[in-house]
């Protein structure tokens, strides 16, 4: 059976682990769990029912705890740690609100795949179903956005629900896992057993793919004249990026990356077209609806990536490969389903594909490769500075790049912001772009920079986040300021909720109807600005700095970056009406994306 003794990161002896019998309380029992896991850090908030683990993880040496100010912030910080490190990320908080609040990053990390164990207070086990003072059924609550749930009123159960909880979280389709302990179980005695053994009946993930199904898709892949590999976040989460480098060189087939993958494969290789979809490039997008082969691997064919699924890839067949079984075929059948860890798919791929080589078999795709490259260089990325010499977000975006470099570690909002920084930033390495894509939460940018830079201390982390997002967890810069955690924020700043504000442009008659973020108008001679993030910014015990013109960014940039012991946050005040360019409106075929305002590629039918 399974031995969470091996999980990275303890440094215990299994004859230490099952020596350690001697009466202790539940509360120390589970802060000894988590040490055997591996755990290193916790964000959280201390309250009533979680109040008895907060004694014993005082005395903790291994495990460090960062006092966040809202529980949302050490759910999203926890997701930030996961995504980077690939370590399991870990939350705490307290019962009722303090765990309801954990509600919105645990459905973040369902829909992104984050390892992340939650671990809540309940209300005494014989006070459960009673209304009692902050009693919620946070296990009810979370069933449907967790990999799995516990609630445990057993403290002898502490050690095996906690070992449990972290296998779960972390093999297979990685995603969270919600421990909430009864504070009757925390304040009991009890012993403490480590458990070297764990049976978890039903729960088989399948990694190795099946060899018939990795023969089949080789015979398509040979077959095919215009493939495509469509990398989805599961590359990363399975850390394939190397085998996906060697699949994609031995092949020659062109490569789009998802809005989860970016990273997964370099942007400076000539094979890469960018990210498909709702806002993807020309050439992605046209890559998969002209392609006569999906090669899908560890994406889930989500429906901004497909636009109107009837119109999707009219001609392709789908090779699709997902260590879920249950997002094969969930939205476009699959023609070769092969169930496995991404990493080992692709391994045996390039193992079939090589045998195949060897016997003079190989894939004609030199007069589809020279189509894309063509799309790819007539209608790159793009944008229009502002006629009236303001900042376009674009520009910022890019130079912050450029000057941070592909070392740095970038986590987005959700919105304009988000889209601009997945195009005009470079990224060639995997676990460098960290973003809310399947629920597309605002608020995330800050806590998980902050999770991040607590998980790779060495490492650049900027938080590229809208004024919008920036407000909802601001609060956390408190956090990092105190905590000695010195990310750097970059605010692109529109005044307004931007995304939304460009659909109501383009779909509702420019009618801004509560988009806007200041009080426009008035007596005064120039804008106000609530807050004044620069401020805000020093009030919350960080470096602030604003930004308003073209000539002055790098300077503003590269000052922020000179910043490395305290937070900073820079304002850049971006020009309001600036769009995220391509687009496919939503629930359209992408056939009908456009690169700018009424403004459509044109391809020739018998250019492939």
């Amino acid at each position: 059976m399974l031995d969470p003794t091996h999980h990275p990161g303890t440094n215990r002896t299994k004859e230490e682990q099952m020596s350690q019998a001697e009466p202790i309380t539940g509360a120390q029992s589970l802060i000894r769990s988590l040490e055997h896991a591996g755990v290193d850090t916790i964000f959280g908030i201390p309250g009533g029912a979680i109040l008895p683990a907060y004694d014993p993880l005082m005395d903790s040496s291994a495990i460090r705890h960062i006092l966040v100010r809202h529980e949302q912030g050490a759910g999203h910080a926890a997701q930030g740690y996961a995504a980077a490190t690939g370590r399991v990320g870990v939350c705490m908080a307290t019962s009722g609100p303090g765990a309801t609040n954990l509600v919105t990053p645990l459905a973040d990390a369902h829909m992104d795949s984050v390892p992340m164990v939650a671990v809540t207070g309940q209300v005494g086990a014989a006070m459960i179903g009673t209304d009692a003072f902050q009693e919620a059924d946070i296990r009810g609550i979370t069933m449907p956005i967790t990999k799995h749930n516990f609630l445990v009123t057993d403290p002898a159960e502490i050690p095996q629900k906690i070992a449990e909880a972290f296998h779960i979280a972390s093999t297979g389709r990685p995603g969270p896992v919600l421990v909430d302990v009864a504070k009757s179980a925390l304040t009991a005695q009890t012993g403490f057993r480590w458990p070297t053994e764990l049976h978890l009946p039903g729960y088989r993930p399948v990694t190795k793919p099946h060899a018939k199904q990795i023969r089949e898709a080789t015979r398509l892949i040979l077959e095919a004249r215009r493939p495509v590999l469509y990398v989805g976040g599961g590359t990363i989460r399975a850390g394939a990026h190397r085998e996906l480098a060697e699949l994609a060189a031995l092949t020659g087939i062109p490569v789009v990356t998802t809005l989860m993958a970016r990273g997964a494969f370099p942007d400076s290789n000539p094979q890469h077209l960018g990210m498909p979809g709702m806002h993807g490039t020309v050439a992605a997008v046209a890559g998969l609806q002209r392609s006569d082969l999906m090669i899908s691997l560890g994406a889930r064919f989500d429906d901004r990536v497909t636009g109107n699924l009837d119109s999707f890839a009219p001609n392709a067949k789908v090779i699709h490969a997902d260590i879920d079984p249950a997002e094969i075929g969930k939205n476009r059948h699959a023609d070769v389903p092969i169930v496995g860890d991404c990493r080992e798919v692709i391994v045996e791929l390039i193992a079939a594909l090589r045998s195949a080589y060897d016997q003079g078999e190989s894939g004609d795709y030199e007069a589809w490769v020279e189509f894309l490259a063509g799309v790819k260089k007539k209608y790159p990325l793009g944008y229009d500075a502002p006629a009236d010499g303001s900042l376009a977000p674009q520009y910022v975006i890019e130079r912050l790049g450029a000057i941070a470099g592909p070392d740095a570690i970038y986590t987005s909002g959700v919105g304009q912001h988000q889209m601009w920084a997945a195009h005009f930033i470079d990224y060639e390495k995997p676990n460098t772009w960290l973003n809310s894509g399947g629920l597309g939460t605002m608020g995330y940018s800050v806590p998980a920079a902050m999770g991040a830079k607590v998980g790779c201390p060495d490492t650049t982390v900027w938080s590229i986040d809208g004024d919008g997002c920036f407000q909802m967890t601001n609060q956390e810069l408190a956090t990092c300021a105190i905590e000695g955690i010195p990310i750097k924020v970059a605010i692109i700043n529109n005044q307004s909720l931007g995304m939304v504000r460009q659909w109501q442009t383009l779909f509702y008659n420019q009618r801004y109807s509560n988009t806007d973020l200041q009080r426009q108008g008035g007596q005064s001679s120039g804008p106000v600005r609530i807050p004044d993030f620069e401020k805000l910014a020093e009030a919350y015990g960080c470096v602030g700095l604003s930004c308003d013109t073209p000539g002055d960014v790098d300077a503003t940039i590269n000052k922020a970056m000179e910043v490395d012991d305290v937070p900073v946050v820079v304002d850049f005040r971006v020009h309001r009406d600036a769009m995220v360019w391509p687009m496919v409106a939503a629930g359209t075929s992408n056939d009908d994306i456009k690169y700018a305002r009424d403004m459509a590629p044109e391809f020739e039918e018998d250019d492939v």
